[in-house]
């Protein structure tokens, strides 16, 4: 009922204030407590004047998501060439920085993927591959691998915050001297550390698919 209510001649407030607000909210009281009314009380307006730029709520969500997302992606000083895989860790690293660091975004990754949020990011990154000789058989494994691998890493850190910790299994009951005790003891990377593993390794994995169908 609230979109059917008369609007304002003129915006009360930004487009871009409205979703800074929207990101403070969410990160501060969560998902589910985020409404229009809620964010309408935040510059204390009335609803009506927040859709000069939304539609509803969802509209907004999507706004928010593609905030994170876009603050992530930042310039690398990683020309093309063999140190190629150098570049999508440095755009792994900061993706997963953003959503961290704004508290309670990462569960609308899955209503909004990065790829229909971003497109040209996906173009920039295709081009990328195409420029340091990637064959272009493995263009769509790489873009679709990585997504999905940030999407499950942020999620797991986010819905988890233990999973943030140097060491993820410290939380699980490990038998002393056990196989798995014993692998523990001898991992000491931080959680950073982990993560770039993880995207190297399916960077490496990818890589060694030429050829194959």
């Amino acid at each position: 009922m609230e979109s059917l209510m008369a609007r304002p001649d003129k915006p009360l407030v930004s487009r871009s204030a409205a979703v800074l607000a929207a990101v403070e909210i969410i990160g501060a009281e969560g998902l589910d407590a985020f409404t229009m009314p809620r964010l309408a009380d935040e510059f204390g307006i009335r609803v009506p004047s927040l859709y000069h730029h939304f539609r509803d709520r969802d509209d907004v969500l999507l706004a928010v998501v593609r905030y994170v997302a876009g603050t992530a992606v930042a310039t690398s000083e990683v020309v093309p060439g063999p140190d190629w895989p150098d570049f999508f860790v440095a755009l792994a690293m900061n993706f997963r920085r953003s959503f961290m660091s704004h508290t309670n975004t990462a569960p609308l990754l899955l209503r909004y993927r990065p790829r229909d949020l971003l497109p040209g990011g996906y173009e920039a990154a295709a081009a990328f591959l195409k420029w340091s000789e990637v064959p272009v058989a493995l263009h769509i494994r790489i873009l679709d691998g990585m997504e999905t691998l940030l999407i499950g890493a942020v999620l797991c850190e986010d819905l988890n915050p233990a999973i943030a910790a140097d060491n993820s299994f410290h939380s699980c009951a490990v038998e002393p001297g056990s196989a798995l005790a014993s692998a523990l003891k001898a991992c000491d990377l931080s959680a950073d550390a982990m993560f770039e593993g993880k995207v190297r390794a399916f960077l490496l994995g990818v890589t060694q698919m030429v050829g194959s169908s």
